[in-house]
C-alpha cells in the first residue's frame, strides 16, 4: 500500500522558516505500527494522522520518529492548513479529538490557523541548579532572571525556564543527561525563553529541546508555547487577557512565529489559543 504524506512548514514567519510536519489524511485503517513506520520515513519531529470521528470533525494522532505523543501543536496547524489549501475545509470552526482531549481549531479567511489547547496544569518546578548543567549555563545566570522554573502542560508537560537576555543562543545542551532527566520526571522536554524589548514586536524568543522523544531541538513548538503563555500570565503579565508573539528557531537559522492568547478570570485560565501560518512543502510517497 502506498501512503501519501503531505509535507508542511508550520508557524512560518512571513512565509519562511517554520517547523516541518507530515500530514497523512484518511488514516482510519492504519495501525500504530504503520503510523510509526510512516513517521520514521517522513523523518520530521512529528507526523499527524487524520481519521474520521463519529462525534466531532476529526480524530488526530501524532507520532514522532520514536513514539506516539498525546498532542502536537505545529502538526495540528499543518493538518488544518492542508485541509484549507486543498479546498477540503472552508474558513470556520472545527473540533479535533486528540489524546489531550477535544480541542477546537479555527481557520481564518486569510488561512491563519488558531487552535485551542487544554487548560494549563502546573505540575511542580525545579531549582536553578537542577537545570543549569543540562543547559550549559551557570545556575547564577538562571537565577538572575528572578523567575521560577515550572513544569506546565497545555497538552504535553514541558519544563519552562527563563534565561537572561543574550544567553539563549549560548546554551549548550547535554542531550543524554536531558533525556534521562525528562524521563525521570515524566516530561517531554525543556522550553527555554528570553524576554524581548517591546519595540521588537515580539514578547520572547524561545528554544525547545526534547531529545527524549527524538527531537534534539525544534524550530516551532505549539504546545510548549501555549504553556509558556500560561507561565507568563502567571508570573510576568498578570492580567485577564494576554496576547503574545513568540519567536522560535533563531539559533537553528529557521525563524518561526507563534501567536498565543490567554484568557483568565477569577478562577484562573479559561482559554488558551495558539496560532500561526503554514506553507506547503510537497508530498512524499511511502510504501507500507
Amino acid at each position: 500500500m502506498t501512503i501519501t504524506a503531505f509535507l508542511v512548514n508550520s508557524f512560518t514567519a512571513e512565509g519562511t522558516g517554520g517547523n516541518p510536519a507530515g500530514v497523512v489524511l484518511n488514516a482510519d485503517n492504519l495501525s500504530d505500527t504503520e503510523k510509526l513506520k510512516i513517521a520514521k520515513e517522513v523523518g520530521f519531529s512529528e507526523t499527524a494522522f487524520v481519521a474520521q470521528d463519529h462525534e466531532v470533525d476529526f480524530a488526530v494522532s501524532f507520532f514522532t520518529t520514536t513514539e506516539e505523543v498525546d498532542f502536537c501543536g505545529h502538526a495540528t496547524l499543518a493538518v488544518f492548513a492542508t485541509f484549507y489549501e486543498k479546498g477540503l475545509l472552508k474558513p470556520g470552526y472545527y473540533t479535533q479529538r486528540t489524546k489531550a482531549g477535544l480541542l477546537g481549531v479555527t481557520i481564518a479567511e486569510d488561512g491563519k490557523i488558531t487552535m485551542e489547547q487544554a487548560l494549563p496544569k502546573y505540575l511542580g518546578g525545579f531549582s536553578y541548579s537542577d537545570l543549569a548543567g543540562l543547559l550549559g549555563l551557570d545556575e547564577t545566570i538562571l537565577a538572575a532572571t528572578g523567575l521560577p522554573i515550572d513544569i506546565i502542560t497545555t497538552g504535553l508537560p514541558d519544563i519552562i525556564v527563563a534565561v537572561p537576555n543574550g544567553y539563549l543562543d549560548k546554551m549548550t545542551i547535554d542531550e543524554a543527561a536531558m533525556s534521562e532527566f525528562c524521563q525521570q520526571h515524566k516530561v517531554i522536554g525543556v522550553h527555554a525563553f528570553e524576554l524581548l524589548e517591546s519595540e521588537s514586536g515580539l514578547t520572547a524568543s524561545c528554544r525547545n529541546f526534547a531529545p527524549l522523544v527524538g527531537i534534539p531541538e525544534e524550530s516551532a513548538t505549539g504546545s510548549a508555547n501555549g504553556a509558556l503563555a500560561c507561565y507568563l500570565t502567571k508570573h510576568v503579565f498578570v492580567q485577564q487577557e494576554n496576547h503574545f508573539q513568540f519567536e522560535q528557531g533563531r539559533a537553528m537559522g529557521c525563524r518561526s512565529h507563534i501567536s498565543t492568547s490567554v484568557y483568565s478570570d477569577e478562577q484562573g485560565v479559561r482559554k488558551v489559543l495558539v496560532g500561526g501560518y503554514a506553507s506547503a512543502i510537497g508530498t512524499q510517497k511511502i510504501e507500507i
